[in-house]
């Protein structure tokens, strides 16, 4: 094609694809389109394409990559700045391959089993009963983010973490900082001195936590990469309770623009995994994955060269008509609910899905039987959200009961 669709693309309904990608479902599984500098890449739409590029080890996560593709201007000049300390976190564990990435990785993923997070549900419901309690307590009309869908996640992962509750306040207000400013570098310092002296207490006295147990595995006295774990840790943070947060405002807004699927999951409380699944499938929360040809590729009749930008659109790919009837409806009985890459595919895919799952079934499923009049405050064309974001975010949802 010579002329191609300017990409990334906002949406214009928080839980729909962008407009502008209608046109590249009749190209697919594969289409080029055009960057914000005119720079042009690959865009797969199809699940089963996703799945055998994103295992390909000729498809690289390497943001350090000269060639890396940058997706907007605020990333170009993130990533181009060698001064930025938060360039640190994301090549930790997201923007690293091989090797390096697989033992970075191993180290985590036993905080993060299912069997693990599974035992941890009755703390979870007890933190989401809690939190739902006050606001009750607090009345109604409320904003349903501030009052209960972002501090549920964040109560739930810092303290797997093992980060003490009096420092979650803190530790959130830094994490932040760090991801958004201004004066990152600033909150990079503070979080390293803060993590030196969580070190040496825990060493004294050893909690439950991940962090915990990354301490135990490497000896009492051994070394400890601080900026390693600061790492790990802000990494977990940043791409866990945010978009977790935002999974369940958005799940539940969705929800109460289907009067019918709500009655239903109300009904028969034993559909929410399944509705859970279905949710991250229909929303699409993040708006797809980035990656780097670091060779040659041979694909679909065509050549993937090396050196050129690919990014797996998620709210497609979660819609290709050969893995889901009707993907554009909403059905707790959609045997392909979980066949989805909402949480990426591959030796990349999120470490804290179960942790997400699991919190957004006690989350909303609280909230449906807690709440049985639960409903807008204003209608639903007034509820803002970010449609240009790299996670679709709702940022206000004002309700009443």
């Amino acid at each position: 094609m010579t002329d191609t669709l300017v990409f990334p693309q906002g949406r214009t309904c928080p839980h729909q694809p962008a407009p502008g990608y209608r046109q590249l479902t009749a190209q697919r599984p594969l289409a080029r389109v055009t960057l914000y500098d005119g720079r042009q890449v690959w865009a797969v739409t199809t699940r089963d394409l996703a799945r055998r590029l994103l295992v390909d080890p000729r498809i690289s996560s390497d943001r350090t990559n000269p060639a890396w593709p940058k997706m907007v201007p605020v990333i170009a000049a993130a990533t181009e700045d060698p001064q930025q300390k938060v360039l640190k976190i994301v090549t930790t564990l997201v923007g690293v391959d091989g090797p390096v990435h697989n033992a970075r990785r191993r180290m985590l993923i036993p905080g993060f089993t299912f069997r693990r997070i599974n035992a941890l549900r009755p703390k979870i419901q007890e933190i989401v009963d809690q939190q739902l309690d006050r606001m009750i307590e607090n009345g109604a009309p409320t904003d349903l983010i501030p009052a209960f869908t972002a501090p549920v996640p964040v109560t739930v992962l810092y303290r797997l973490m093992g980060i003490p509750d009096a420092d979650h306040e803190f530790f959130e207000k830094l994490s932040h900082q760090l991801a958004f400013g201004p004066n990152a570098n600033e909150a990079y310092d503070q979080l390293m001195d803060y993590m030196g002296r969580l070190i040496a207490e825990k060493r004294r006295n050893r909690g439950e936590g991940i962090l915990d147990d990354l301490l135990a595995e490497r000896g009492a006295t051994g070394d400890v990469d601080q900026e390693e774990l600061v790492s790990r840790l802000v990494l977990q943070v940043a791409g866990g309770h945010g978009t977790t947060g935002t999974m369940i405002s958005l799940g539940m807004f969705t929800l109460l623009q289907h009067p019918e699927q709500l009655a239903e999951l109300r009904a028969d409380p034993a559909l929410m995994p399944t509705a859970v699944d279905e949710l991250l499938r229909y929303l699409s929360v993040p708006d797809g994955v980035t990656r780097l040809a670091t060779d040659d590729i041979e694909v679909e009749g065509t050549t993937i060269r090396k050196g050129d930008g690919v990014f797996f659109i998620t709210s497609l790919i979660n819609r290709d008509t050969n893995v889901h009837q009707e993907p554009n409806s909403l059905s707790w009985h959609r045997a392909s609910a979980a066949d989805h890459v909402t949480f990426g595919f591959g030796t990349h895919q999120c470490l804290g899905q179960n942790l997400a799952r699991i919190t957004m079934e006690s989350a909303l499923g609280a909230l449906i039987n807690r709440l049985p009049n639960l409903r807008l405050a204003v209608a639903a064309e007034e509820v803002p959200f970010l449609p240009d974001a790299s996670f679709q975010v709702i940022t206000e949802l004002p309700v009443t009961w």
